[in-house]
Protein backbone atom coordinates (compact mmCIF):
# COMPACT_ATOMS: atom_id res chain seq x y z
CA UNK A 1 0.00 0.00 0.00
CA UNK A 2 1.19 3.54 -0.78
CA UNK A 3 0.31 6.30 1.71
CA UNK A 4 -1.24 9.45 0.29
CA UNK A 5 -1.90 12.70 2.14
CA UNK A 6 -5.10 14.58 1.38
CA UNK A 7 -5.54 18.33 1.58
CA UNK A 8 -6.89 18.04 5.15
CA UNK A 9 -3.81 16.15 6.29
CA UNK A 10 -5.58 12.80 6.58
CA UNK A 11 -3.63 9.88 5.25
CA UNK A 12 -5.30 7.77 2.59
CA UNK A 13 -3.80 4.58 1.29
CA UNK A 14 -3.50 3.75 -2.39
CA UNK A 15 -3.84 0.07 -3.16
CA UNK A 16 -2.29 -1.44 -6.25
CA UNK A 17 -3.93 -4.32 -8.10
CA UNK A 18 -2.22 -6.54 -10.65
CA UNK A 19 -4.00 -8.02 -13.67
CA UNK A 20 -2.06 -10.87 -15.30
CA UNK A 21 -3.53 -12.25 -18.54
CA UNK A 22 -2.67 -15.51 -20.31
CA UNK A 23 -4.03 -16.21 -23.81
CA UNK A 24 -4.03 -19.69 -25.35
CA UNK A 25 -4.25 -20.91 -28.92
CA UNK A 26 -7.40 -22.88 -28.20
CA UNK A 27 -10.79 -21.67 -27.02
CA UNK A 28 -12.07 -22.63 -23.56
CA UNK A 29 -15.31 -24.45 -22.76
CA UNK A 30 -16.47 -22.71 -19.61
CA UNK A 31 -19.01 -25.33 -18.57
CA UNK A 32 -16.34 -28.04 -18.65
CA UNK A 33 -13.92 -25.74 -16.86
CA UNK A 34 -16.36 -24.99 -14.04
CA UNK A 35 -16.03 -28.52 -12.66
CA UNK A 36 -12.31 -28.02 -12.14
CA UNK A 37 -12.85 -24.96 -9.97
CA UNK A 38 -15.45 -25.71 -7.27
CA UNK A 39 -17.57 -22.69 -6.42
CA UNK A 40 -16.79 -20.85 -9.66
CA UNK A 41 -19.46 -18.57 -11.07
CA UNK A 42 -20.15 -19.22 -14.74
CA UNK A 43 -21.95 -17.04 -17.27
CA UNK A 44 -22.06 -17.42 -21.08
CA UNK A 45 -19.21 -14.90 -21.36
CA UNK A 46 -16.91 -15.64 -18.44
CA UNK A 47 -15.99 -17.84 -15.51
CA UNK A 48 -15.01 -16.23 -12.23
CA UNK A 49 -13.26 -18.15 -9.49
CA UNK A 50 -11.99 -16.86 -6.13
CA UNK A 51 -8.94 -18.88 -5.02
CA UNK A 52 -8.64 -19.64 -1.28
CA UNK A 53 -5.44 -17.58 -1.17
CA UNK A 54 -7.31 -14.48 -2.35
CA UNK A 55 -7.76 -12.55 -5.54
CA UNK A 56 -9.84 -13.56 -8.54
CA UNK A 57 -9.45 -15.63 -11.67
CA UNK A 58 -11.42 -14.94 -14.85
CA UNK A 59 -11.62 -17.33 -17.81
CA UNK A 60 -13.11 -16.39 -21.18
CA UNK A 61 -14.36 -18.62 -24.01
CA UNK A 62 -12.02 -16.97 -26.53
CA UNK A 63 -9.08 -18.65 -24.79
CA UNK A 64 -7.88 -16.11 -22.25
CA UNK A 65 -7.45 -16.22 -18.47
CA UNK A 66 -6.87 -13.23 -16.20
CA UNK A 67 -5.59 -13.35 -12.62
CA UNK A 68 -6.36 -10.39 -10.39
CA UNK A 69 -4.18 -10.01 -7.27
CA UNK A 70 -3.26 -13.70 -7.38
CA UNK A 71 0.36 -14.50 -6.34
CA UNK A 72 2.56 -15.93 -9.10
CA UNK A 73 2.92 -19.31 -7.35
CA UNK A 74 -0.84 -19.67 -7.05
CA UNK A 75 -1.29 -18.71 -10.72
CA UNK A 76 0.91 -21.64 -11.74
CA UNK A 77 -1.20 -24.01 -9.66
CA UNK A 78 -4.44 -22.69 -11.18
CA UNK A 79 -2.98 -23.03 -14.68
CA UNK A 80 -2.03 -26.64 -13.95
CA UNK A 81 -5.67 -27.31 -13.08
CA UNK A 82 -6.65 -25.61 -16.34
CA UNK A 83 -4.31 -27.83 -18.37
CA UNK A 84 -5.60 -30.92 -16.54
CA UNK A 85 -9.20 -30.06 -17.43
CA UNK A 86 -8.21 -29.29 -21.06
CA UNK A 87 -5.62 -31.98 -21.97
CA UNK A 88 -5.25 -30.65 -25.53
CA UNK A 89 -4.36 -27.16 -24.37
CA UNK A 90 -1.03 -26.05 -25.83
CA UNK A 91 1.76 -24.61 -23.75
CA UNK A 92 2.31 -21.75 -26.20
CA UNK A 93 0.74 -18.66 -24.67
CA UNK A 94 0.65 -14.90 -24.79
CA UNK A 95 1.06 -13.09 -21.46
CA UNK A 96 0.19 -9.52 -20.62
CA UNK A 97 0.26 -7.64 -17.31
CA UNK A 98 -1.53 -4.49 -16.25
CA UNK A 99 -1.52 -2.41 -13.07
CA UNK A 100 -4.41 -0.56 -11.45
CA UNK A 101 -4.10 1.85 -8.52
CA UNK A 102 -7.03 2.43 -6.21
CA UNK A 103 -6.73 5.95 -4.78
CA UNK A 104 -9.73 7.44 -2.91
CA UNK A 105 -10.67 10.91 -4.06
CA UNK A 106 -9.07 10.72 -7.52
CA UNK A 107 -10.74 11.00 -10.90
CA UNK A 108 -10.69 7.73 -12.88
CA UNK A 109 -8.28 7.60 -15.78
CA UNK A 110 -5.17 5.98 -17.26
CA UNK A 111 -1.86 7.67 -16.46
CA UNK A 112 1.56 6.38 -17.55
CA UNK A 113 0.09 2.99 -18.38
CA UNK A 114 -1.58 2.62 -14.96
CA UNK A 115 -5.31 2.74 -14.35
CA UNK A 116 -6.01 5.11 -11.45
CA UNK A 117 -9.48 5.23 -9.94
CA UNK A 118 -11.18 6.08 -6.68
CA UNK A 119 -12.35 2.56 -5.90
CA UNK A 120 -12.21 -0.80 -7.61
CA UNK A 121 -15.59 -2.50 -7.25
CA UNK A 122 -16.21 -6.13 -8.32
CA UNK A 123 -18.02 -4.88 -11.42
CA UNK A 124 -15.10 -2.65 -12.33
CA UNK A 125 -12.67 -5.51 -11.78
CA UNK A 126 -14.65 -7.56 -14.32
CA UNK A 127 -14.45 -4.78 -16.90
CA UNK A 128 -10.70 -4.23 -16.46
CA UNK A 129 -10.05 -7.98 -16.56
CA UNK A 130 -12.06 -8.29 -19.78
CA UNK A 131 -10.10 -5.53 -21.53
CA UNK A 132 -6.76 -7.03 -20.48
CA UNK A 133 -7.96 -10.44 -21.73
CA UNK A 134 -9.05 -8.86 -25.01
CA UNK A 135 -5.63 -7.31 -25.49
CA UNK A 136 -3.83 -10.60 -24.83
CA UNK A 137 -6.14 -12.48 -27.20
CA UNK A 138 -5.64 -9.77 -29.82
CA UNK A 139 -1.87 -10.20 -29.60
CA UNK A 140 -2.28 -13.92 -30.22
CA UNK A 141 -4.26 -13.24 -33.39
CA UNK A 142 -1.75 -10.60 -34.44
CA UNK A 143 1.03 -13.19 -34.29
CA UNK A 144 -0.94 -15.69 -36.38
CA UNK A 145 -1.95 -13.12 -38.99
CA UNK A 146 1.63 -11.83 -39.22
CA UNK A 147 2.81 -15.39 -39.96
CA UNK A 148 0.12 -15.77 -42.64
CA UNK A 149 1.08 -12.40 -44.08
CA UNK A 150 4.75 -13.41 -44.30
CA UNK A 151 3.91 -16.71 -46.04
CA UNK A 152 1.64 -14.88 -48.50
CA UNK A 153 4.41 -12.40 -49.24
CA UNK A 154 6.74 -15.30 -50.07
CA UNK A 155 4.24 -16.67 -52.60
CA UNK A 156 3.77 -13.28 -54.23
CA UNK A 157 7.54 -12.59 -54.32
CA UNK A 158 8.16 -15.99 -55.91
CA UNK A 159 5.52 -15.31 -58.54
CA UNK A 160 7.05 -11.89 -59.18
CA UNK A 161 10.59 -13.23 -59.56
CA UNK A 162 9.77 -16.41 -61.53
CA UNK A 163 6.73 -15.11 -63.40
CA UNK A 164 4.76 -18.26 -62.65
CA UNK A 165 3.33 -20.37 -59.86
CA UNK A 166 3.47 -24.07 -59.19
CA UNK A 167 0.99 -26.30 -60.97
CA UNK A 168 0.43 -28.18 -57.73
CA UNK A 169 -2.41 -26.31 -56.06
CA UNK A 170 -3.17 -28.68 -53.20
CA UNK A 171 -0.85 -26.92 -50.75
CA UNK A 172 -2.14 -23.57 -51.99
CA UNK A 173 -5.72 -24.71 -51.37
CA UNK A 174 -4.80 -25.77 -47.85
CA UNK A 175 -3.12 -22.43 -47.21
CA UNK A 176 -6.18 -20.57 -48.48
CA UNK A 177 -8.37 -22.70 -46.21
CA UNK A 178 -6.12 -21.85 -43.26
CA UNK A 179 -6.32 -18.14 -44.04
CA UNK A 180 -10.10 -18.21 -44.43
CA UNK A 181 -10.44 -20.19 -41.21
CA UNK A 182 -8.31 -17.64 -39.36
CA UNK A 183 -10.34 -14.76 -40.74
CA UNK A 184 -13.57 -16.47 -39.76
CA UNK A 185 -12.26 -17.06 -36.26
CA UNK A 186 -11.19 -13.44 -35.87
CA UNK A 187 -14.55 -12.18 -37.12
CA UNK A 188 -16.38 -14.62 -34.85
CA UNK A 189 -14.84 -12.98 -31.78
CA UNK A 190 -16.23 -9.56 -32.64
CA UNK A 191 -17.80 -9.65 -29.19
CA UNK A 192 -14.30 -8.92 -27.94
CA UNK A 193 -15.08 -5.31 -28.74
CA UNK A 194 -18.61 -5.26 -27.34
CA UNK A 195 -19.13 -2.94 -24.42
CA UNK A 196 -19.64 -4.85 -21.12
CA UNK A 197 -23.01 -4.48 -19.40
CA UNK A 198 -21.35 -3.02 -16.29
CA UNK A 199 -20.37 0.11 -18.21
CA UNK A 200 -24.01 1.02 -18.77
CA UNK A 201 -24.65 1.09 -15.03
CA UNK A 202 -21.48 2.97 -14.03
CA UNK A 203 -20.76 6.23 -15.93
CA UNK A 204 -17.26 6.38 -14.46
CA UNK A 205 -16.59 2.82 -15.60
CA UNK A 206 -17.85 3.74 -19.05
CA UNK A 207 -15.12 6.41 -19.25
CA UNK A 208 -12.58 3.99 -17.84
CA UNK A 209 -13.53 1.39 -20.44
CA UNK A 210 -12.99 3.95 -23.19
CA UNK A 211 -9.62 4.93 -21.74
CA UNK A 212 -8.56 1.28 -21.49
CA UNK A 213 -9.59 0.59 -25.09
CA UNK A 214 -7.44 3.55 -26.14
CA UNK A 215 -4.57 2.44 -23.90
CA UNK A 216 -4.50 -1.02 -25.51
CA UNK A 217 -5.41 0.30 -29.00
CA UNK A 218 -8.05 -2.42 -29.32
CA UNK A 219 -10.05 -0.78 -32.11
CA UNK A 220 -7.04 0.15 -34.25
CA UNK A 221 -5.43 -3.26 -33.73
CA UNK A 222 -8.63 -5.04 -34.76
CA UNK A 223 -8.99 -2.89 -37.88
CA UNK A 224 -5.35 -3.63 -38.76
CA UNK A 225 -6.01 -7.35 -38.35
CA UNK A 226 -9.06 -7.18 -40.58
CA UNK A 227 -7.15 -5.19 -43.21
CA UNK A 228 -4.27 -7.68 -43.27
CA UNK A 229 -6.62 -10.65 -43.50
CA UNK A 230 -8.42 -9.02 -46.43
CA UNK A 231 -5.09 -8.39 -48.17
CA UNK A 232 -4.03 -12.00 -47.58
CA UNK A 233 -7.27 -13.35 -49.02
CA UNK A 234 -7.08 -11.12 -52.10
CA UNK A 235 -3.44 -12.05 -52.74
CA UNK A 236 -4.13 -15.76 -52.37
CA UNK A 237 -7.11 -15.53 -54.72
CA UNK A 238 -4.84 -13.85 -57.27
CA UNK A 239 -2.16 -16.54 -56.94
CA UNK A 240 -4.78 -19.28 -57.21
CA UNK A 241 -6.25 -17.62 -60.30
CA UNK A 242 -2.82 -17.55 -61.96
CA UNK A 243 -2.26 -21.22 -61.10
CA UNK A 244 -5.65 -22.19 -62.55
CA UNK A 245 -5.05 -20.17 -65.72
CA UNK A 246 -1.71 -21.91 -66.19
CA UNK A 247 -3.33 -25.32 -65.77
CA UNK A 248 -6.08 -24.36 -68.24
CA UNK A 249 -3.48 -23.31 -70.81
CA UNK A 250 -1.71 -26.64 -70.41
CA UNK A 251 -5.03 -28.46 -70.67
CA UNK A 252 -5.94 -26.59 -73.84
CA UNK A 253 -2.50 -27.34 -75.26
CA UNK A 254 -2.96 -31.03 -74.46
CA UNK A 255 -6.34 -31.00 -76.23
CA UNK A 256 -4.80 -29.34 -79.29
CA UNK A 257 -1.97 -31.89 -79.37
CA UNK A 258 -4.48 -34.72 -79.02
CA UNK A 259 -6.50 -33.39 -81.96
CA UNK A 260 -3.35 -33.03 -84.07
CA UNK A 261 -2.35 -36.57 -83.14
CA UNK A 262 -5.76 -37.92 -84.18
CA UNK A 263 -5.56 -36.02 -87.46
CA UNK A 264 -2.07 -37.38 -88.07
CA UNK A 265 -3.26 -40.92 -87.38
CA UNK A 266 -6.23 -40.42 -89.67
CA UNK A 267 -4.06 -39.08 -92.50
CA UNK A 268 -1.42 -41.77 -92.19
CA UNK A 269 -4.13 -44.44 -91.94
CA UNK A 270 -5.51 -43.60 -95.37
CA UNK A 271 -2.17 -44.08 -97.07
Amino acid sequence: MIPRVSGTGAVREAREHTFAAVAFVENLVLKELAGAYPGARVTPHELRFCPPSGGSMFAYPFGAVVFVDVPAADRDGLLKILHASHPGLTTETVREDFLSREQPGTDPGVSDGVLVLDRLTPARIEVVALVVAQSAAMEYYERIVEQLFARTRELVDRMQSEGRVSLRTRRLHRFIGEAIGTRTEVLSVLHLLDKPDATWEDPAMDRIYGDLRDEFDLKDRYEALESKLTSIQEALELVLGVARDRRLVLLELAVVLLILFELLVAVTGHR
